[in-house]
């Protein structure tokens, strides 16, 4: 607790995009995940003594003039933004409520120092910077840099403070480079998430909701939920994806998710004590959010081990590559709860795969990889993108034909987007490609959703195949059959009444 005599250090604000970034399925349908980087960068920064606060305007639903107000109840030495989500383009779309938060906070109460930070800030730090609102920028996690900023007075002596940026009497000015937490103290420097922070109405974390079909299309089991990390980081250097862009230590322009491809982890006794709390907090709903929990076994099976010890009545589910799924694992992580694994398939075209640098699929069968998941009881969450630039009409049909023949419990149909701080973000700007003009534009299923186009097809063409497939895939006869002999016929019927709420799209002319 904070004692009542002394003024709040600093309020980590999630600003309220769900709107303008998911359409009418908001409401109901899209999960409302506990803030990743607001609970770390929290808990990191009360271990060092400072006063601590979360307002979370998503969670919440809370209009700008509430956050306004409750940060002005607040009243912290400093406010900071975070933008960061689970989805690769979350960073960006959270973009969206940020930008009219912090305008009408600036307006309203001009003394408090807006500072921002996450994977968008990272990827684009000079044009987050330049927001009028804007008074500083942390580059990467930013947990070294704030700790030492508001060991500071935030005044002449922020020019020696490394990973940060500011303005100088209107100049934007990067700082060199802060590291980011390195392996051997991620349990000192991040040590675990404030979960007690975080709003509630009756009891922990029955705010927060899985996404749907986490939750086997039952309303009931989406809450309590959390999402948690027991690493940080990818290997791989997809060009699709940002992820890694988070890990930067390098301010030079062009920089991308690629250049800092590492991965570290939290010890097994340090996230088996995060589990235990959750476990004692009410969550049964539980997603490990981690980019590649099944690749490094010296990892993932002690984690696994003392959950089978443990015994956690959980439901869970974690990502996966096609070529690194191990059979001999699959028993046990259905033992402690992982029902679902999420596999990035991407595309049906080997070709077009290949060309995003996905991985070595051509020495795996993905039909025979996702049978023997089903085959251990096992659900998969089928992950496709359309619209990569090589891709055609006829290569995208054969990404859905793929994903219908796999028939797997759900599936996650994206348009490409070319993200900023992924490889494919600077291709387009290469190329002269049409990129959207706001952060709305690179929300997947907003109204302004602005995908790349490909060298074959324009973005309406690939917007309009990815919506017109969604809808194929969800309302086929041995799809929602499957669906209800696997959950149940009100599960069934609860993906048709989802499949009613239509998105409007401006690219189409709705």
């Amino acid at each position: 607790m904070i004692s009542p005599n002394r003024r709040l250090d600093v309020l980590f604000v999630e600003p309220n995009s769900s709107a303008q970034a998911y359409q009418d399925l908001s409401k109901t349908y899209t999960a409302i995940e506990t803030p990743t980087w607001s609970l770390l960068l929290a808990q990191s920064c009360r271990s060092k003594g400072f006063g601590v606060a979360i307002v979370d305007s998503n969670a919440e639903r809370l209009s700008d003039t509430q956050t306004i107000q409750r940060i002005h109840d607040l009243n912290p030495r400093l406010v900071v933004f975070v933008m960061y989500g689970q989805n690769p383009n979350s960073g960006t779309t959270n973009m969206i409520g940020a930008e009219r938060l912090g305008k009408a906070l600036k307006q309203a109460y001009p003394e408090y120092p807006i500072c921002m930070v996450g994977s968008h800030v990272s990827a684009l730090p000079k044009e987050v910077l330049a927001l009028k609102f804007v008074d500083y920028a942390l580059l990467n996690e930013g947990v070294y840099a704030l700790a030492n900023l508001l060991d500071s007075d935030m005044d002449g002596g922020i020019k020696h403070i490394k990973g940060i940026g500011w303005k100088n009497e209107g100049a934007l000015i990067l700082n060199p480079p802060q590291q980011i937490v390195p392996q051997d103290k991620m349990d000192i420097d991040l040590p675990g998430y404030a979960w007690d922070l975080l709003p509630f109405d009756k009891k922990p974390l029955d705010l927060y909701r899985a996404h749907f079909w986490h939750a086997e299309f039952n309303h009931n089991l989406r809450t309590p939920f959390a999402a948690i990390y027991t690493s940080l980081g990818c290997t791989f250097k997809c060009d699709f994806c940002m992820i890694n862009i988070l890990n930067r230590v390098d301010n030079e322009d062009g920089i991308v998710s690629a250049n800092s491809n590492v991965m570290r982890h939290w010890s097994t006794g340090f996230m088996l004590k995060e589990f235990d709390k959750l476990a004692n907090m009410g969550v049964e709903t539980l997603r490990i959010s981690d980019e590649m929990f099944f690749l490094n076994r010296r990892h993932f099976e002690p984690l696994i081990a003392g959950l089978e010890e443990r015994g956690h009545n959980l439901r869970m589910w974690a990502y996966a590559r096609v070529d690194t799924v191990r059979k001999e694992f699959l028993e046990r992580f259905k033992k402690v709860g992982i029902n679902w694994l999420a596999l990035g398939i991407e595309a049906g075209n080997q070709k077009i795969r290949l060309e995003v640098q996905k991985g070595k699929f051509q020495e795996v069968n993905i039909r025979d990889t996702v049978k023997t998941i089903h085959d251990h009881g096992i659900d998969v969450v089928g992950n496709y993108i359309f619209g990569f630039p090589e891709d055609t009409h006829e290569t995208m049909q054969q990404t859905l034909d793929l994903a219908c023949e796999l028939n797997t419990a759900h599936a996650n149909i994206y348009p490409c987007q070319a993200l900023p701080g992924s490889p494919l973000y600077y291709t387009a700007l290469a190329k002269g490609w049409k990129l959207p003009d706001s952060y709305e534009g690179y929300a997947f299923l907003s109204y302004d959703c602005q995908p790349l186009p490909t060298n074959h097809l324009s973005a309406a063409e690939v917007l309009r195949f990815r919506d017109d497939a969604w809808a194929k895939y969800f309302l086929r006869p041995e799809y929602l059959s499957m669906i209800e002999q696997k959950f149940g016929a009100q599960q069934a019927q609860n993906i048709v009444e989802m499949s009613k709420i239509k998105l409007k799209r401006k690219l189409l002319g709705d």
